[in-house]
């Protein structure tokens, strides 16, 4: 990681045609990298990270690798516009991928299907959103890790689609300091 990498992620990301996000009861957007239903037959739970190296993206990610690991009967999708070089170092860096599949999107085409475009000033850098990276940090361990590509204005986001390919939970993420409930989640996409 160089400062110009660092110093890059918080420049404005290019950008990139945005559908609506999905509302539940709607049918999961497809496009050819991620098509829904899904082709193995099982509901899914999807992420759409910040940067690599947010640490909220990393509380989010460790959150479903767990959730992935008690629910085997589902599928469990991260989506990083991160390099993949970054992603996989990344991924290293946080104890590996687990049973979660991690999909590298740099041309943010599978973040714009789903409606997470670009944050603004407030998203991003809210009082209560920097306090809780501090707490995230001194409470957990989780500090930013070196940013080597993707931004930190990206939307992140969480989905849960049923084995017919309709969103059954999640939505876009209201600050970056949201962390998804994936327990929930898989709950609700089961029909729980």
């Amino acid at each position: 990681m160089t400062f110009r990498q660092e110093f890059a992620s918080w420049l404005g990301p290019a950008k990139v045609p945005t559908s609506s996000p999905p509302s539940i009861g709607s049918p999961a957007p497809s496009i050819t990298s991620l098509t829904f239903p899904h082709p193995s037959g099982r509901p899914t739970i999807l992420t759409f990270l910040r940067h690599c190296g947010c640490p909220f993206a990393e509380k989010t990610f460790l959150r479903l690798r767990s959730a992935a690991t008690s629910h085997p009967s589902t599928q469990f999708i991260a989506v990083s516009h991160s390099s993949r070089a970054s992603t996989d170092q990344w991924l290293s860096a946080v104890g590996g991928a687990g049973p979660v599949h991690v999909l590298v999107d740099e041309e943010r085409k599978i973040y714009a299907a789903w409606g997470l475009g670009v944050a603004g000033w407030w998203h991003v850098l809210n009082p209560a959103g920097l306090w809780n990276v501090y707490k995230l940090g001194k409470d957990e361990g989780i500090w930013n890790r070196p940013t080597e590509s993707g931004s930190r204005w990206q939307m992140s986001g969480s989905f849960g689609v049923d084995s017919d390919g309709i969103v059954s939970w999640g939505q876009t993420a209201p600050s970056a300091d949201w962390i998804p409930d994936f327990e929930e989640a898989a709950n609700v996409v089961k029909g729980y």
